[in-house]
């Protein structure tokens, strides 16, 4: 599958927000060694097993320092990659080569990173029907690429802001007055197309949220055994989702629960960075 980065227009705001918080006057180190028309070529050079994920990102840095750049990747998002090999390769004004290197490389180590681990969790998951989702755990002001890195390794997008749908969690449930309120007051408020998700923490709120017709039940940090007889007690009247401090190193416990989705927050907060160096630049006579 072929993986393209949309909302072009939020992607060029967001990395020149990047690029300006690096670069407040000039890049001093570069301008002060490299002529302005020198040109060059660099390699993306991957340093660990993975998936890649941002690689349009990374090369639209250096397209937003200098149109002029040209950046060749011989990997499209989504592939698998391997330690030594070669990314991509990019020609243009070694200035906008150098000046763009780290912030380049940061979008690209943080995205692959995010897609890697969660590649590893999907595996885990294939073949059981249940849905894997991230969360709102995202680094603040990276969501758009934090969620989009997450479909590249394999995962599903849940909600991606809080106008995206209604998820009544334990502090709404106690603005309301409790559950059965809580969900009439957002079936009122709400148009007919948007899904009404209950956080629920005991068995008790679990029969509460399936009578007053949630659509969604999430079964928030419970125990294996206590989500098997959450499943039991809804029969079947609301979707399931197991949500808590899921990881890749203990999912296992929630294959054969009958639950729908499993959100893991672990995917966007605390997924390693994948290394990758720029090297080999040569200077073009």
């Amino acid at each position: 599958m072929q993986y393209s980065f949309s909302g072009r227009i939020k992607m060029d705001e967001h990395i020149r927000q990047a690029l300006a918080e690096d670069i407040t006057q000039e890049d001093l180190s570069t301008n002060a060694v490299v002529d302005p028309a020198r040109q060059g070529t660099v390699e993306l050079i991957c340093k660990q097993d993975g998936v890649l994920a941002g690689i349009e990102v990374f090369c639209r840095v250096f397209a937003l320092l200098d149109p002029k750049v040209q950046c060749a990747a011989a990997v499209h998002d989504g592939e698998a990659i391997r330690q030594g090999q070669v990314i991509a390769r990019i020609q243009g004004s070694l200035r906008a080569l150098l000046t763009g290197e780290r912030t380049a490389l940061n979008y690209l180590q943080h995205m692959s990173g995010i897609a890697t681990y969660t590649r590893g969790v999907a595996d885990v998951l294939e073949g059981t029907g249940i849905a894997l989702l991230d969360t709102r755990k995202t680094t603040p002001t990276l969501r758009l690429f934090d969620k989009y890195a997450v479909k590249v390794g394999g995962g599903k997008n849940h909600r991606f802001n809080l106008s995206d749908g209604i998820m009544l969690k334990d502090n709404h449930i106690a603005a309301a007055g409790g559950i059965r309120p809580a969900v009439e007051r957002a079936r009122a408020y709400a148009s007919h197309v948007y899904k009404i998700e209950v956080e629920a923490e005991t068995l008790d709120m679990v029969q509460e949220a399936a009578e007053a017709g949630a659509d969604i039940i999430m079964l928030d940090n419970m125990s294996p055994e206590l989500m098997k007889e959450a499943v039991r007690l809804i029969a079947g009247r609301a979707a399931t989702e197991c949500s808590g401090n899921v990881t890749k190193e203990n999912i296992a416990r929630y294959l054969d629960l009958g639950i729908d989705y499993i959100s893991v927050g672990a995917l966007t907060h605390s997924a390693p960075i994948l290394d990758f160096s720029m090297k080999n630049l040569r200077a073009i006579d």
